[in-house]
């Protein structure tokens, strides 16, 4: 282990590749339903078994009693399995975060090159998804907002900009990590969701976020951000997207209909140019889990047709749309978001103008803050007056750049930030400050990479 990286656990898991497999996970009941005829039974099995899969969260196909034995047993033999994806490795941060590396369904297996860490400490086949425990503060703001279930007249920060930034006390290598949440204590280091104190009792409900990818890497390039070292590795499946929040509920004893848990499709890859996995996934979680799409947000670059055809959407289906913005004009986003040379921010405006909104619904401006490139008020009075021009109901959501390795960049200093959110709202604009969660363990935004050592 590097020592450089003290709280990183090195990872050693390689299994052997599976192949042949017909992963049942990620079909949905119809597509169950037509599978159960095929093999002669009655179509109705295909509900069983989509109750079985997605509200029972059940792993393997003999744990299905709801199924005749022989029924189970032909499907084993004919290589059938549920293939649901599982956590492969955890990262937890003093804060409470957590990073998995996520196993999917392609059958690549794990492999891992260890040593100091590098583009070469990634593992093949896998993908991150990210825990955050009572959140990020990105849903503030938002029809949904956990605090009040109102929309704010204008913003309100309680705390302190360093406090929302995300300062803490350094991790001591090897202590036993505990996080307030929920009014009880949680015990980090075990799977179970909460610890055992006699004198406590677990708390009613749950709230967290859950950051999960859509793609293994990502194309877009986006200059600030660690993931685009990667390169586009490959689109996950419907059921690979899906299987990242199955896994994690299950490691969390997550209990849908009780529990305050947010989607941020903002992981790995850019949904939009992986469209019909993402709102497959999202169509599987809605109607097959019972998650709302209002708790649902999805986060694109720009990707105009993308925009377009989710504008197209059901409100039944449509999670929140949030645009990674930036910059404050094309220039400077051209320079940091090659994408933007291909549809520049007028261009995103007029796609997003298209979607029919929910009453009360707002559209995110994602705002990653440069240290010296893009956090002058000068800047924050551009995007202001953008926002004004768009039309839309708009919020922004600051983020202070989270530092990766080999970029050269730098995360501005909290009265910076400050002043932006502060510029913000005396032109009107509601702006809320992000609160980065895992900087340590490499989990803030921007910083996914697969890494296993750092």
């Amino acid at each position: 282990m590097h020592e450089d990286f003290p709280q990183l656990a090195t990872f050693d898991a390689n299994r052997p590749a599976r192949k042949g497999r017909k992963p049942l996970f990620g079909f949905d009941r119809e597509a169950l339903s037509a599978l159960m005829a095929e093999a002669g039974e009655p179509a109705w099995r295909g509900k069983q078994m989509a109750e079985a899969l997605y509200r029972q969260r059940l792993a393997e196909l003999n744990e299905i009693t709801t199924l005749p034995k022989p029924l189970r047993e032909r499907l084993i033999a004919e290589g059938w399995e549920v293939d649901r994806p599982r956590i492969a490795q955890v990262f937890r941060s003093v804060d409470g975060t957590e990073r998995y590396l996520v196993e999917g369904q392609s059958g690549d297996g794990l492999t891992v090159e260890t040593g100091v860490p590098s583009d070469r400490s990634i593992v093949a086949g896998v993908v991150e998804t990210v825990w955050m425990p009572e959140g990020d503060d990105g849903e503030t703001g938002d029809e949904t907002d956990a605090n009040s279930g109102e929309m704010p007249s204008a913003p309100s920060f309680p705390r302190s900009t360093a406090e929302r930034m995300g300062d803490h006390e350094p991790l001591q290598p090897g202590a036993p990590q505990q996080v307030r949440s929920g009014g009880g204590t949680w015990d980090s280091n075990q799977p179970q969701r909460y610890s055992a104190h006699a004198t406590q009792e677990p708390p009613e409900s749950l709230r967290a976020t859950v950051c999960v990818s859509s793609q293994v890497g990502c194309a877009v390039n986006c200059q600030f951000c660690l993931t685009a070292k990667l390169g586009l590795q490959r689109n996950l499946s419907a059921g690979e997207i899906a299987g990242q929040v199955l896994a994690v509920f299950e490691r969390h004893g997550v209990e849908v209909g009780r529990d305050r848990v947010n989607l941020v499709f903002m992981g790995m890859g850019e949904p939009f140019l992986n469209y019909d996995s993402f709102m497959g996934a999202v169509r599987l979680l809605v109607r097959e889990v019972g998650l709302s799409p209002r708790r649902m947000t999805v986060s694109t670059s720009g990707i105009v047709p993308g925009i377009e055809r989710f504008a197209q959407e059901p409100a039944k289906f449509r999670p929140k749309l949030a645009i990674s913005l930036n910059a404050s004009n094309d220039r400077i986003r051209s320079e940091i978001m090659p994408i933007n040379r291909k549809w520049p921010i007028e261009a995103v405006m007029d796609a997003a103008r298209k979607v029919q909104l929910r009453p009360r619904e707002r559209i995110t401006f994602e705002y990653v803050l440069l240290g010296g490139v893009t956090d002058r008020s000068e800047q924050a009075r551009e995007v202001a007056r953008l926002a004004r021009r768009s039309g839309l109901p708009i919020k922004v959501n600051l983020i202070a750049w989270n530092p990766g390795p080999g970029i050269a960049y730098a995360t501005p200093q909290p009265d910076a930030v400050e002043a932006f959110r502060g510029t913000l709202a005396a032109e009107g604009i509601p702006a809320y400050v992000r609160k980065p969660r895992g900087r340590d363990i490499y989990a803030a935004c921007g910083q996914l990479k697969r890494t296993v050592e750092g």
